[in-house]
Parts: C-alpha cells; structure tokens; sequence
C-alpha cells in the first residue's frame, strides 16, 4: 500500500513521463507567449524604432516565386490572425534584410523604370455618401479614362488599386505623357455631381520585378509622391525631372518628406508650357 504522499509523487511522475502530454504543455506555453500582449506591443515598439513601417511587405505579398515573399505572405497572415512576438520579430528580421540589399544594390532591377501611381482625391468620402452604384460607375469610367493613355505610351498598368492604379513605363518621359492626358481625361468626367480629381506621383528607378509585380524603395518613392501631390497635380522626383525634355513641361520644386524616402529627394509639380 503507499501512504498518500508517495501516491502524489507516482501521479506527478507519471504526469511528467507521459511525452506527447508534455509537449502539449510546451505548446501551449509558447502560444500563450507568444500573444502576450505586453511582450507583443514591445516587440513591435522596438521593431518600428529600428525598421519604421511595413508596408514594403505589401508590395512583396502580391509578387511570387522567392522565398522572402512566401515568408512575407506567412508572416502577414500571421500577424492577420492574431498579434504574435514571433510575427514581430520575423518582420524585423525582413525589413532588416531588405534594408541591407538596398543599401549594397541588390533587390534592386537591372533596368531603369518610370513607376506612376495615381489615386482619386476625395473619393472614398463621395463614395460613402453616394452609395455602391455611383460609384462603380465612377471608377469604371476613371479607369476607360486613365488606362487608354498609359497603353499608348507603351506602359503597362502593373495593378489596380481600388481608386487608383500603378502603371510601369521605359522612360520618365512615356510616364509623363501619360499622366497628363489621364489627368486631362479624368477631369472631364462627373457622376452625381462629383467631378473626380486625380493626383499622381512618378518616378524613375529600379525597382526590382518580380512575376507581374515590382517592389523597393523606388515604388515608395512614387506611392508618396502620389500621396503628397494636390488635387490634379503631377509631382515626379529630381530623378525623373532630369530625363525630361526642358521645352516639354513647366516645373516648380515643392517641399516634400515622407517616411520610407530618402530625406534629400526634392519633388516637383510639372505641367505642360502654355
């Protein structure tokens, strides 16, 4: 017969024996510290410190075939899930990898190319108020006004972007003309008494591609030239400036910084003379 004691201690070691009821102990540690929520708002302070946003990964997420896109892609549904310290530190450890290949040229294409993103002043407000019908109207006669210039000047429209797009082209000069007969052509529309004004950013570099999809600091630069940009207005960088005929366009410097840009870029609003 054991007395009550050695009967506990026979349950505590048959309890700690028994393999696969410890591993289920561990998992279940580590998921619950893993979602932590202290140690997850840490690791995600110290993570945008040191790396800024993520919003480059957006970018990898579309793009397919290496394996720091499949781990972007696992780390955004990750994160999409439930906050987690593993997902902060993976992205870390990604934004930190592609902060090191731009910085010794690699992730970056071999070929220089004019990246144009446009995006619809005020829209989403107008649509909220105006209701689905106007407004898929709306975009699809935005999109029959700025796609048709962007195919005659040899670019392609890389993705659509609810109320905007992003387009590639060859040179800066191809990406310009395009923007303004787009900007031209949308200003010319009106639905439900809302006249849509469209702001677009260009810049010339090399982004790296990837299947149909481009991504690197060069896309950023163009998304935040499109976002600083006044309703109607055209702002490219010094870059694509520079590449451009002096006689085919009027430019004017604009004070410009975002996140996620080189802090010397200088941005200009340009227009054709006249």
């Amino acid at each position: 017969m054991r007395t009550r004691a050695q009967a506990s201690i026979y349950a505590q070691a048959v309890k700690f024996s028994n393999p696969r009821q410890s591993a289920k102990r561990v998992i279940t540690t580590a998921r619950q510290l893993n979602q932590h929520p202290r140690l997850v708002e840490a690791a995600k302070r110290t993570r945008e410190r040191t790396m800024g946003d993520d919003e480059f990964v957006d970018r990898l997420s579309t793009a397919r075939g290496r394996p720091a896109d499949l781990a972007a892609r696992q780390l955004l549904a990750l994160r999409s899930d439930a906050p987690g310290v593993l997902g902060e530190l993976g992205m870390t450890a990604l934004q930190a990898w592609q902060r090191l290949a731009e910085s010794q040229g690699r992730g970056r294409g071999e070929v220089s190319v004019a990246i144009l993103f446009t995006d619809l002043v005020g829209f989403s407000s107008w649509a909220l108020e105006s209701g689905d019908e106007p407004a898929i109207k709306l975009l699809r006669e935005v999109s029959e006004a700025i796609e048709p210039p962007i195919l005659e000047q040899r670019g392609e429209v890389v993705k659509r972007l609810g109320d905007g797009l992003m387009g590639a082209f060859w040179d800066a000069s191809s990406a310009t003309e395009a923007a303004f007969d787009a900007s031209a052509r949308t200003a010319s529309i009106e639905v439900d008494g809302y006249r849509p004004s469209l702001r677009t950013g260009i810049h010339l570099g090399r982004p790296r591609r990837i299947g149909g999809d481009y991504f690197g600091v060069d896309v950023n630069i163009a998304a935040r030239l499109a976002e600083a940009a006044a309703p109607g207005e055209i702002l490219v960088s010094q870059r694509t400036l520079r590449e451009l005929d002096p006689a085919a366009v009027t430019a004017a410097a604009r004070p410009f910084a975002a996140q996620g840009v080189p802090p010397d870029l200088v941005a200009y609003a340009v227009r054709r003379p006249g």
